[in-house]
């Protein structure tokens, strides 16, 4: 006899695969909403590609987040990350985690919204403050104050991370919880389009 809660969970999946088909899902969302922690586990139960924007930005530039915001500036920053993301999508599918500005800005959008389902990792403020203030490497929170930094982001962005295809709540729970959900909001979206 199967196991019920294994059988659930694989149809979870097998019905998140069929529904997301060919396109791709892109996580959006601020630092610290666990896009590429959940997008890895996403990926990994979808039996496909996981690819964290800001390492292949990395890997291309063979220079850090940090050090390109230092050297370029984010205007030059954004721009390359446009072409990085125009390139990411163009194959699918793959699970696709952005970083924080990616989504707000007007032409990596677009890519994003032509290039598949776009989800919106939503977190409230202790969430986030919890997560990234554990390390330093966030180069827009080097800040006097890196919290109200984060608030300021979060009313500048939440208006714009509200365009994106589908929303779920980013709290403190397992990660492989906040995965299930994803998969849920891919399956849940494909059945309300159908109806």
């Amino acid at each position: 006899m199967s196991d019920p809660v294994l059988t659930v969970a694989e149809s979870l999946k097998d019905r998140a695969r069929a529904a997301l088909g060919s396109r791709n899902l892109i996580l959006v969302g601020l630092m610290g909403a666990g896009k590429s922690s959940v997008g890895r586990i996403v990926a990994h139960q979808l039996g496909i590609p996981f690819v964290d924007s800001d390492a292949e930005i990395e890997k291309v530039s063979r220079m850090s987040i940090s050090e390109l915001f230092a050297a370029y500036g984010e205007e030059e920053f954004r721009a390359l990350e446009t072409r990085v993301m125009k390139r990411l999508l163009k194959n699918g599918p793959r699970v696709v985690s952005t970083g924080g500005g990616a989504f707000i800005n007007d032409r990596t959008r677009k890519h994003i919204k032509k290039g598949g389902v776009s989800i919106w990792l939503k977190a409230d403020l202790d969430v986030l403050w919890e997560r990234v203030s554990k390390r330093d490497t966030r180069p827009l929170l080097k800040t006097e104050n890196p919290k109200q930094t984060l608030e300021n982001l979060m009313n500048a962005r939440y208006p714009i991370y509200e365009l994106a295809d589908l929303t779920v709540l980013s709290r403190d729970v397992r990660k492989e919880l906040m995965a299930d959900e994803v998969l849920q909001a891919v399956i849940d979206a494909r059945t309300e389009s159908a109806a």
